[in-house]
């Protein structure tokens, strides 16, 4: 039998600033009551059971457990195995299976197939079975409550500077560089083009300045996201310019670490206009690498 525990819920989506303000609660009262944190999340994202779409997110499955992990325990359910519980029913199953004795609840969270109005109802079912339920504090950025569904929308628009600011860490992309079709290389500015997850969300399309890791090594660079429209690709791609490299990237896995959005795609009359944007884009992430104010 585990150790008595006090336990939060979510599916903490980016564990963003409010998620670790939560985590931050659950370990105080963990050691005011001499409890064992512990993180209870879900496998699959409810909405993609619930309506049979899969929601582009913030972090992947393998990201989300990595970032969660940094802060106490963590059990992921099955959400299949729980949807159809009451929230009576499943605060009895949390104290048989985790011996749970208290629960600390997001300041907005609600669970329980039955919907419980508010938390003094939440309350009221857990002195019947026996539990404890604790309200956790909102965490607040300039007035507004943090949220995963207010950090994509800032994803959508790709303000990366305040979507990096409410996650607490760079927006990052992952993935194995493939062939792309090499009008990178043909103008002189060859890119990288990532394999990316199909559930991860992308920022708005258009070109950023970001840092780019490869072989554990940080390199500056200019990321694409979009079709191409000079060139008239169909699929939206990330193709990613690392500065000043020198090597063959094909087959490496990149991580792509998001600073600034710097412009929008825009169709080109000809390569050479390409090329001449592409050597400006370049240029003002260089003379922002000297300012470090960008």
């Amino acid at each position: 039998m585990h150790k008595a525990r006090i336990a939060t819920i979510g599916f903490f989506d980016g564990v963003h600033r409010g998620h670790r303000f939560l985590f931050a609660q659950l370990k105080e009262l963990a050691h005011e009551h001499d409890l064992e944190p512990l993180i209870l999340t879900f496998n699959r994202h409810p909405r993609e059971l619930l309506t049979g779409v899969s929601p582009s997110l913030l972090t992947t499955s393998m990201e989300r457990q990595q970032l969660l992990t940094l802060h106490a325990e963590v059990l992921f359910l099955d959400f299949s195995d729980v949807q159809g519980l009451t929230a009576e029913q499943f605060m009895l199953y949390l104290q048989e299976k985790e011996n749970v004795e208290v629960l600390l609840m997001g300041y907005d969270h609600r669970f329980g197939s039955d919907q419980l109005k508010g938390f003094s109802e939440y309350e009221k079912v857990a002195r019947k079975v026996g539990l404890r339920v604790e309200r956790a504090h909102e965490c607040l950025v300039d007035g507004i409550p943090v949220s995963s569904t207010r950090i994509r929308k800032l994803l959508h628009d790709g303000q990366m500077k305040e979507v990096n600011r409410l996650l607490g860490y760079k927006y990052s992309l992952s993935g194995v560089v493939e062939h792309g079709n090499g009008i990178g290389k043909q103008i002189g500015f060859p890119t990288a083009n990532m394999r990316i997850q199909s559930d991860k969300l992308l920022p708005m399309s258009g070109v950023y300045s970001a840092q780019t890791i490869v072989d554990n090594k940080s390199i500056a660079a200019i990321v694409n996201i979009g079709n191409n429209p000079t060139v008239g690709n169909e699929k939206v791609s990330v193709e990613s310019h690392l500065i000043d490299y020198q090597g063959d990237l094909y087959r490496k896995e990149l991580v792509v670490e998001f600073d600034t959005f710097i412009r929008s795609e825009k169709k080109f009359a000809s390569l050479e206009e390409l090329k001449e944007q592409i050597a400006k884009d370049v240029m003002h992430l260089r003379m922002c690498s000297v300012a470090e104010n960008c």
